[in-house]
Formats: structure tokens, C-alpha cells, sequence
């Protein structure tokens, strides 16, 4: 039998290493269904409920894994779904391959149904790479380049099939005019600065006394150089929350994660220190940064497109932060002077008190805080977490604490809600023989993430570990944005808006033969966990926890706190538990150290 054009997608995917496409299927890829039947399943077909989450499961699977992602949709709706995802891994830098179908090339054109021009509207999610194949011809050269302009400038393309195209026998391009033949492979380099840049960027980093460092996700491969640097220099090291898993939180010097969601000693570090080196990061909030002027600072990014913003640098080295750092680290004199780092180690030191002190702060019934503390000690050193937009990012912001070998991720330039649980999935399929924590909200879970546990629920048996634990704050509040109406512009909680349908997620996960727990008592948190953690199949922990404990941020100013007193006196429905959280959570900073009380 004839080789047809969609027996060669699949058959090239293969070559190029492709082990699993997220997908829902759809009669504008009809005929890449037949092809998959047809090589046996190869690469794995892995069926969401909804495309969107597809998309989610493909940007999971490539964070964790390192390695491509790959999702596919049918024509109209189906493409449509895919952008929220797509989205989401092109503002992270994730390498995602999305596969497209199209009605009939004769149809193009024609007002005909479920047509819609794809090129227009995946220009900008993929506007790096996304052609139409139309001719069998044109398909090595478009998913070759397709995949490898992923791969090198880390974002998404696509590929757009009409369905006559896929059905059509294939044939190579032909040594012959205006045909473009294509190889496999993705070529590597490693691109370091000039050494003249190098040493200019040790001028400024040796002349500090009072040295920053921020991390991003691409300092991820270079922990030890990071460590080296820091060691050398008395820096204290902070982490854009896409770096929450590049260091462990264990060094005291590591102050945690940065920006709105941050901790206090990072928004400490940054606002005393005299000079800042941010590695692999675009971290967006400048006014968690040091005032402009008061602080030198030396970026270092591998990509050209990112050097220069969000701070007034001295020196830009463009280049992979691991190689850079290498060389950088023989220019570093060490400074003798190590008070700057005691005092950050103070600082951390005080901070992880006070978290201790919040969580088990009283609440009505479970405080959140007290359930992302229970579970950051249980956590296995090779644990995966995702976590969902929404005040359960503050959580894992805050409470968790990474070591070992743990990986952790969440929407961070999107800020989406939805990926939490999908993340999930895509990270059993690259890691079956890791344990999985999604860490989400109600709000995100009513949105996507029941549905995917019916995902999780008809593979977990695959997996060599079976663990997937979903952990639900169910407080029956879009809590994030109720606390962003009151802090940020002064309106009492909204209730049309803002209070959410009360559901039981333990219940519906044994509807679907997983384990469901539901949790209404503060001292049942951490049994809860170990219950999940000994569990022969995935968990749903659903906590039912207190909407009125604040996600105060590291530094609430004036207008903040103003705003959020307006909104009382406006009339917020919760005003009174408001104000008795509210204290109880912040009084916990102004209480004795452990030190202070020896």
C-alpha cells in the first residue's frame, strides 16, 4: 500500500524522536486518525476532553521533559481551543509543535463550514513558523523546519494540513526547480559573550559588597555555577517563581521565590543591595527589583530579543547561562567580607518562622496556608509540581520547599488559569516513574481540571508510580481576584462575580475510580497528604479552606492597605472574617524570632 501524507507525518515525527501527541480527534484530521491506526498507535495518541487542555497536556510534557511537545486539533473549533495553551508555552519559552487540520483545499475560500484562515490566526501565537502544506511535496521541509524552529528559539509552531492533503500519496520533493528538500536534526552551539564583555561584567560584579542574584528558568541547567558564584561573591540568590526549582530552598542563602507572590528576604534583597546579576530570567516586575540607580547590574540571557529590559544593566552577556557562568566564575574574586550574607541568611531564617507561625494560624475551617506547609516536608526529593494561577500560586510561591531533584511549574508569563492539572498529566507521560502534585484552586478546577481527572483516571494504570495527587482549595471564592478588588482598586468582594458553586471534587474523583478525600479540619491536613502519598492510584485532596486568610504580599504599601480598608467600608461581605485574618496572619511577622527568645 502506498505511503499517504499522513502516514508520513507520523512516520517523520517518529524519526524525529516523537514519542506522544495530545490530541482530540475531528474530522478535519480524519485523515491522520486513519494513519495512526494504521503504524500502531506510534507515536502515542493521548486523547484529552477538550483542546485547550491538549494544548496544556503538550506544554507540561515539554517542561518537564526537556524535549518537544507536540499537540493536534482538527480544523475551525478545534484549532481555536489550542491558542489558550499555545499561549501559554509561547510566554514561557516552551517548544510546541501544534498539527492542524483544514477543510479541502477546494473549499478554501468558499464560506465553507468550519473554515476559518488559520495562517491569519496563528501568525502571532506562532509567528515564528506556521505554513499550510498543500502539496505532499512541502511536507518533509514544513515539519522539519516546524520542529526545529521550535526546538532553537524555544516557542510554538504550526503545521496546517487541509484534509484532502492528508489523504493524498506521498512523494518526496524531487531534485528539480523550486522544490525544497529537508534533513533531520536539530544542531546545537553553546554562545558565550566576549571575553571583554565577561571581564567587564566581573568588574562591575567584584566592585559590590552587597551583591543580588535572580534566577529564571534559564539558569535551570546551571545550579552548581550559580551556587559557585554566589559562594564566591556573598550574594543571597532569589528566584523568578519559572526558577522556583533551579536551587534549593535548603541553602540559606536562597530567599525564595520573587515579585508579587514573592517572599519577604527576596523583596528585602533587592531593595538593599548594591549590585545585581539576574541569570536566565524576564522577570516583569521592575518595582521588585532595586530602585534604578541605587544598584549596578549585569544580565545574563541566551536570548538577544530579552537583553536589556525590565532594569537598567551595566553589561548584557548574551549567552547559555551554565557555559557563561563557567567562564565568568575564574574572574570572580572572593569577597572576604561575608556580613552582607549574614545578614541574608537572617532574614531567610526569619521568614520560614513566620511561615510556620501563619500556618498554623486559626482559620475557618482549614487555613491554605497550613496545608501547603504540611506537604512541603513530605514531598519526595523527586516529586513534581504544578500549580494553578490564583492564590494557590501564593501558596506554592511561599511554602514550598525545593530539594533534591524536584521540579515545579506553573503559567508564569500568562498567568492562565487552567494548566494546573493538565501540566499534571503531560508530566506523567514523561515521567511515569515520578510522583505528581497539582496544587489548584476551585475556580481553575471547575474550569479544566475535572475533566482532566477522567484523563488521568483512564491512564493512571500505565504508569510505574501511580501517584498523581490533586490537591483543591476549595473556598468557594475566585479568591485571587476578590483579593486584588479589595488591595488594588478598593471594591468589596463582587459576589455575581466572585463566589463559586460549591462541588464535591473528592466525590466526583471516586466517581471516576480514583481516590477522594475531603478535608474540613485543620489537624486533618497532614494525614491527609500521607494518605495520598501511600495511595496505590491518583488522589484528589479536596481541603475546604478559608477565603479570608490574606495573600499578603512581601511589602503591602500604603495605598494597598488603604484600598483594602475601603473595601470594608464599602460594604464587603466578608469584612469582618477579613479583618480577623488579616491580623492574626500579620501579626505572626512581629513576633519574636526563635533566636530572640533563646
Amino acid at each position: 500500500m502506498a505511503q499517504l501524507v499522513a502516514d508520513h507525518v507520523l512516520a517523520r515525527l517518529r524519526e524525529w524522536g516523537v514519542d506522544t501527541v495530545f490530541s482530540y480527534a475531528g474530522d478535519g484530521i480524519n485523515g491522520l486518525l486513519a494513519a495512526w491506526e494504521r503504524a500502531d498507535d506510534q507515536p502515542r495518541f493521548v486523547q484529552a476532553r477538550h483542546e485547550e487542555l491538549a494544548a496544556f497536556e503538550a506544554v507540561g510534557y515539554a517542561k518537564f521533559s526537556g524535549r518537544l511537545g507536540v499537540c493536534a486539533a482538527t480544523s475551525g473549533p478545534g484549532a481555536i481551543h489550542l491558542l489558550n495553551g499555545l499561549y501559554d508555552a509561547k510566554l514561557d519559552h516552551v517548544p510546541v509543535v501544534a498539527i492542524i487540520g483544514q477543510q479541502g483545499r477546494s473549499s478554501l475560500g468558499g464560506a465553507y463550514q468550519q473554515e476559518i484562515d488559520l495562517l491569519s490566526l496563528y501568525k502571532d501565537v506562532a509567528g515564528d513558523y506556521v505554513q499550510m502544506v498543500t502539496v505532499p511535496e512541502q511536507l518533509p521541509n514544513v515539519l522539519d523546519r516546524a520542529i526545529r524552529t521550535a526546538e532553537a528559539r524555544r516557542t510554538v509552531t504550526a503545521v496546517i494540513i487541509p484534509g484532502d492533503v492528508q489523504e493524498l500519496e506521498y512523494t518526496p520533493p524531487k531534485h528539480e526547480f523550486k522544490m525544497v528538500p529537508s534533513s533531520l536534526g536539530s544542531p546545537r552551539t553553546v554562545s558565550v559573550s566576549p571575553r571583554e564583555d565577561l571581564e567587564r561584567a566581573a568588574e562591575v560584579l567584584n566592585a559590590g559588597r552587597k551583591v543580588a542574584i535572580m534566577v529564571g528558568q534559564g539558569a535551570h541547567d546551571a545550579a552548581d555555577e550559580v551556587t559557585g558564584v554566589a559562594d564566591k561573591l556573598g550574594a543571597g540568590v532569589a528566584k523568578a517563581l519559572l526558577g522556583k526549582d533551579v536551587l534549593s530552598d535548603e541553602l540559606p542563602y536562597v530567599t525564595g521565590s520573587a515579585g508579587l507572590l514573592g517572599t519577604r528576604p527576596s523583596y528585602e534583597l533587592m531593595r538593599d543591595c548594591d549590585t545585581l546579576l539576574m541569570i536566565g530570567s524576564s522577570f516583569p516586575y521592575s518595582q521588585f527589583l532595586p530602585e534604578f540607580g541605587d544598584a549596578r547590574a549585569v544580565q545574563i540571557d541566551i536570548d538577544p530579543t530579552l537583553i536589556g529590559m525590565r532594569y537598567p544593566f551595566d553589561v548584557h552577556l548574551l549567552g547559555d547561562a551554565k557555559y557563561t557562568l563557567r567562564e565568568l566564575l575564574p574572574m570572580l574574586r572572593y569577597n572576604e567580607d561575608r556580613g552582607w550574607r549574614e545578614t541574608v541568611e537572617e532574614n531567610v531564617r526569619g521568614w520560614w518562622e513566620v511561615m510556620d507561625r501563619r500556618a498554623e494560624v486559626e482559620a475557618d475551617p482549614v487555613n491554605p496556608e497550613k496545608v501547603f506547609a504540611d506537604l512541603s516536608p513530605l514531598l519526595p526529593d523527586n516529586a513534581i509540581i504544578t500549580a494553578d494561577s490564583g492564590s494557590a500560586a501564593n501558596w506554592y510561591a511561599r511554602h514550598l520547599k525545593m530539594r533534591g531533584n524536584m521540579r515545579g511549574s506553573l503559567s508564569g508569563t500568562l498567568a492562565t488559569m487552567g494548566p494546573g492539572v493538565p501540566y499534571a498529566t503531560g508530566a506523567k507521560f514523561a515521567h511515569p516513574d515520578r510522583p505528581v502534585f497539582a496544587l489548584v484552586g476551585d475556580g481553575a478546577m471547575q474550569m479544566n481540571g475535572i475533566n482532566e481527572l477522567i484523563t488521568i483516571a483512564a491512564h493512571w494504570r500505565e504508569w510505574s508510580d501511580p501517584r498523581v495527587v490533586v490537591a483543591v482549595l476549595n473556598n468557594r471564592d475566585l479568591n485571587q481576584v476578590t483579593w486584588e478588588l479589595r488591595a488594588m482598586g478598593g471594591a468589596p468582594q463582587f459576589l455575581p462575580s466572585q463566589q463559586l458553586p460549591d462541588f464535591g471534587y473528592a466525590e466526583f474523583a471516586e466517581l471516576t475510580g480514583l481516590r477522594g478525600i475531603r478535608v474540613d479540619a485543620p489537624g486533618r491536613t497532614r494525614s491527609a497528604w500521607e494518605q495520598a502519598l501511600s495511595s496505590d492510584r491518583p488522589c484528589v485532596l479536596e481541603f475546604v479552606t478559608d477565603p479570608s486568610v490574606p495573600p499578603i504580599p512581601p511589602h503591602a504599601d500604603l495605598e494597598q492597605m488603604n484600598n483594602v480598608a475601603a473595601s470594608l467600608v464599602k460594604g464587603d461581605p466578608a469584612a469582618w472574617s477579613v479583618v480577623r485574618e488579616g491580623v492574626k496572619s500579620k501579626v505572626q511577622e512581629f513576633l519574636p524570632s526563635r533566636d530572640d527568645r533563646r
